[in-house]
């Protein structure tokens, strides 16, 4: 039998406890029932450094986060929107992966508002996606209200969003899979 493939998700929120942390788990809860092996990195636990401060090329956590990436097949982004495009925290995590990372690898792109949809953030991260090589799937989330989407014990309140969420995990698990095995 061979490997399962490895999904990493990012978070474009400093914690895995913000909306966007909870839009990777749940994701990647459906590809692990898909057969997939899932990681997510966790800047409150192991932060990045700017890229291009003092050091940054030397510190731990970017060679334990290239590591990390060096492993993954597939790749989840999801960004809070801030001021029309993704975060901060998550263009410096893209910043941090090069081509040896993320060449030919799959992207699922994912991206919250605290108001009306768009996809502003998500074609900004296509953009960045597309300069390091990568593969996006067609299939994108875009949660609009975000504060109103989750129940008090992090389930997705409307129906048709979950099954949205069902079918974006089952092509970023399905495109990997042609793409990466």
């Amino acid at each position: 039998m061979t490997q399962p493939i490895r999904i990493m998700g990012i978070c474009g929120s400093y914690g895995l406890d913000s909306a966007n942390g909870l839009m990777i788990e749940l994701v990647l809860e459906q590809c692990t029932k898909l057969g997939a092996e899932v990681i997510t990195w966790d800047n409150r636990a192991n932060p990045l450094p700017f890229v291009g401060e003092d050091g940054c090329w030397d510190n731990e956590n970017v060679k334990l986060y290239k590591d990390m990436a060096n492993s993954a097949d597939a790749f989840i982004l999801s960004s809070p929107e801030y001021h029309g495009t993704m975060s901060g925290v998550m263009k410096n995590s893209l910043d941090w992966l090069s081509f040896d990372q993320t060449t030919g690898k799959v992207f699922g792109l994912i991206s919250t508002l605290g108001g009306q949809a768009n996809t502003t953030t998500l074609n900004h991260m296509r953009t960045s996606v597309r300069w390091i090589h990568g593969w996006v799937i067609p299939e994108q989330l875009v949660i609009a209200n975000v504060k109103s989407t989750f129940s008090e014990d992090g389930k997705i309140l409307d129906s048709a969003l979950n099954d949205r969420v069902i079918k974006f995990s089952e092509s970023l698990f399905n495109n990997t899979m042609k793409l990466c095995k």
